[in-house]
């Protein structure tokens, strides 16, 4: 994967895509790069989030040397994402450290990149769901004292999330459970969230209901912040830190920096062929 993003990053910038009164000359005579994976957090005012954040970019850094990796918040923290923007040149893949879809995912971060106009950028998906994120809420669950197999038939997890008035957003969050139920080995995963129901304290009672009493919560958060917090404070049993710098988490944004390098080198080709 990393030899054939490798590839696709060459065509991204090999050859811009001609802007209005540039010349085909001056535009290859631009010196190749490798498109900047510009990660987009939410933004908190716990201050532990910016560092979570910065601790993850270090790990993407190291997985791949040499990968131009930048931070950008939708709010509260700085750098803003436009300013990010506002400092960058050529060819970016905006990635957002949002684990479902909503009004960020489908509004704020594509108008972000719109208004942007000296930039040629994609947006990729957001983290999950996907197989690497329910890795990375085993991680932290495993951190926190589960172990597999120890009171199976008396387990289960409450996977805590934001919450959003998009319905797609609650669909991601369910399939993101079914992924971490079937890493668990069957145990029952239900979804709760933090600004809509059902809440924490609704999913634990429905677990109780089913002669589950030994219940986790599962934090479902990119980082330290009030929603975190408070879904971990109504946790019965055990609750796991939020997925922060977590290995499969790096692993995770530049998968899906890939996946949108890759779907956009269909155009890039055609543009390459007829140029």
């Amino acid at each position: 994967m990393t030899q054939i993003t490798a590839q696709l990053s060459s065509q991204l910038t090999g050859v811009t895509l001609h802007r209005r009164g540039e010349s085909r000359r001056e535009s290859h005579s631009e010196t190749p790069t490798v498109p900047t994976l510009v990660a987009v957090a939410h933004g908190s005012r716990d201050p532990e989030a910016l560092r979570t954040a910065q601790a993850l970019l270090d790990r993407i850094r190291a997985v791949r040397p040499g990968l131009p990796v930048r931070l950008g918040h939708i709010e509260l923290n700085e750098p803003l994402l436009g300013d990010t923007l506002a400092g960058l040149r050529g060819d970016v893949v905006l990635v957002p450290l949002l684990l479902s879809r909503g009004y960020h995912v489908k509004q704020d971060i594509p108008q972000a990149l719109a208004g942007a106009p000296h930039l040629r950028g994609v947006v990729a998906g957001p983290l999950g769901p996907h197989p690497l994120l329910a890795e990375a809420l085993h991680g932290r669950l495993a951190e926190a004292g589960w172990r597999a197999g120890e009171g199976a038939a008396r387990s289960g997890v409450v996977l805590a999330a934001a919450g959003s008035r998009d319905p797609e957003s609650a669909r991601d969050t369910a399939r993101t459970a079914a992924l971490l139920r079937r890493r668990l080995g069957g145990i029952p995963v239900v979804p709760a969230f933090a600004t809509s129901g059902p809440t924490v304290t609704d999913s634990v009672n429905a677990l109780l209901a089913r002669g589950r009493d030994r219940i986790a919560v599962a934090s479902c958060f990119a980082a330290p912040g009030r929603f975190a917090t408070q879904t971990s404070a109504a946790a019965p049993w055990l609750a796991a830190a939020p997925l922060g710098a977590h290995p499969a988490m790096a692993r995770l944004v530049l998968h899906r920096y890939d996946q949108a390098l890759s779907a956009a080198a269909g155009p890039v080709r055609h543009h390459l062929a007829t140029a």
